[in-house]
């Protein structure tokens, strides 16, 4: 559904050039919800406005549902970005509009008629759970609630992508998992891609499927996150589940991705006759998936064959930093 391939930003100040991404490659599947993890700088939000072409990237080209933004300009680009809406970290919403007016914002830029765009917004407005904040002014909504009108104004137009720009960063948590749970109830009933920045590990962890880390202008590491969390030495595994530095002899670090039946700890001292300590850890679920990460001291004559015995069974086993 996107495809963004050698994305290079430059931009020329007076004295000097500022590099913001340096040939980022980007691939997200129809349906798929991505994040773009990374502190403030990485260039999260340059590669989301490259992605809709408000930004023009310096190289590389980007296609979103089968057509090259890049070599789109004028009223062809305009008309291609309908089938991409926009959620804002701070709203962006008019305050001299009613909820039910903002909503329809986009729809009466585009031409369509009174009649169809009160049709729209009722049923957008009801999707997002504000069927009775239709005549209130922004100024008197919480600050999840107008997150929820730009959700719903992001999907006026019927996008088939969805770009989410820190969405949740100006959030208490409890109204973060609200917004979070809508927008991957979105995904699903209405078949939306998800394109998200965050600058919150918890975001990744709670609705991604597959998510990217971005450092000074380039990904780090990316690809699905199940799939991160069992490769040797992942940085999302790592921050994911930062796990307390270790210096206790014969310590290892545990990754699993899926549940077992069979107590695999127990098992490992009947079997191998070793000692077992897990010395800490967390279980949590990704991606609708149970997903652990433990620190276990494995002490005994057998202890290589236990440890092999864990790998063979699916787990990751890395040495304890």
């Amino acid at each position: 559904m996107i495809d963004a391939v050698g994305l290079r930003k430059v931009y020329r100040l007076k004295d000097r050039e500022v590099v913001a991404m340096d040939g980022v490659d980007l691939t997200v599947s129809p349906g798929e919800v991505f994040g773009v993890v990374g502190q403030s700088g990485a260039g999260k939000s340059t590669l989301l406005r490259c992605v809709n072409l408000l930004e023009r990237p310096t190289d590389g080209v980007v296609r979103v549902a089968g057509e090259e933004l890049t070599a789109l300009s004028g009223a062809r680009l305009r008309a291609a970005r309908r089938s991409i809406g926009m959620v804002h970290q701070h709203f962006a919403l008019l305050s001299s509009r009613t909820v039910a007016s903002n909503v329809a914002f986009p729809l009466e830029v585009a031409g369509v008629g009174r009649a169809e765009r009160g049709r729209r917004v009722g049923e957008l407005l009801e999707l997002v759970g504000l069927s009775d904040k239709a005549k209130a002014h922004p100024a008197q909504l919480s600050g999840g609630q107008k997150q929820r009108v730009g959700i719903a104004r992001a999907l006026a137009s019927r996008p088939k992508v969805l770009l989410s720009d820190e969405a949740t960063s100006a959030l208490d948590p409890e109204t973060t998992a609200s917004i979070l749970e809508l927008l991957r109830d979105l995904n699903r009933e209405l078949g939306l891609t998800v394109l998200l920045i965050t600058h919150e590990m918890d975001v990744i962890k709670r609705i991604c499927d597959s998510a990217a880390i971005m450092e000074r202008g380039v990904f780090r590491e990316s690809g699905r996150v199940l799939d991160l969390l069992g490769t040797p030495g992942s940085l999302l595994a790592r921050s994911l589940f930062p796990l307390p530095a270790t210096d206790v002899p014969d310590a290892v670090a545990i990754t699993y991705t899926r549940s077992y039946d069979e107590p695999l700890m127990s098992e490992l001292t009947r079997r191998f006759d070793v000692d077992v300590n897990v010395l800490g850890g967390a279980v949590e679920t990704v991606s609708g998936s149970s997903v652990g990460r433990l620190n276990v001291q494995v002490r005994g004559a057998n202890r290589e064959a236990a440890l092999g015995y864990l790998a063979e069974s699916g787990l990751l086993v890395e040495a304890a930093r």
